[in-house]
């Protein structure tokens, strides 16, 4: 066996490895946090490097969150502005 693919564990390794649950690892996977380059699938079950899971995850949320959190600001910024048209009355 070559040492990259030593490299690759299975998802309860990585899940023991940061501390969470196997279910965390898979949400995380879902949405996009662990990338498809940080793992391989085989057969049926899914291999991760580890190191590159942690890099990942080092990284910027996806973009998706970005929008949500700007959706979020404008919001806040609407309701600053009727809570204050309220005060004028």
């Amino acid at each position: 066996m070559s040492d990259d693919v030593a490299n690759y564990v299975p998802v309860e390794e990585v899940a023991e490895a940061l501390s969470v649950k196997v279910s965390t690892i898979r949400q995380w996977v879902s949405k996009g946090f662990i990338p498809k380059s940080s793992y391989i699938k085989v057969g049926y079950t899914y291999r991760f490097n580890v190191p590159a899971v942690i890099a990942a995850l080092k990284q910027e949320a996806p973009t998706d969150n970005q929008e949500q959190q700007e959706k979020e600001g404008q919001i806040t910024e609407q309701m600053e502005i009727d809570f204050n048209e309220d005060n004028d009355l």
